[in-house]
């Protein structure tokens, strides 16, 4: 397990890529149907038409980032060999598993995230 200082670092290192990416897909969109936001260190995706969002959450105690979505909470763990937050049952890192979860909400399978 990540002693606090490094998972601090490295979710917070996660979750900024994370917030740029999903802003570039947003600039990148021909129709804005997401915003996102950061406060206090939590990310949130607000949906326009749905008037639901996803809510990104660095839990230091026990080194996860959490991610509530379409009703699931996923909970992220380190994995020292990808270098990266992966959800232990599908081996998704953070940026796959958000998009997956964006092409879900949005039934739109062309969206991507760089």
């Amino acid at each position: 397990m990540l002693d606090e200082a490094t998972f601090r670092h490295e979710s917070d290192k996660a979750l900024e890529s994370l917030k740029q990416s999903l802003i570039r897909a947003e600039e990148q969109s021909d129709e804005a149907t997401f915003e996102t936001e950061e406060k206090n260190g939590v990310l949130n995706v607000l949906f326009e038409e749905e008037g639901s969002k996803f809510v990104f959450t660095p839990n230091t105690p026990v080194r996860q980032i959490w991610i509530s979505a379409l009703s699931t909470s996923f909970k992220l763990e380190w994995s020292e060999t990808a270098k990266a937050f992966v959800l232990p049952k599908t081996g998704e890192d953070l940026r796959a598993l958000t998009e997956r979860l964006l092409r879900e909400q949005l039934h739109d399978r062309a969206l991507t995230l760089s």
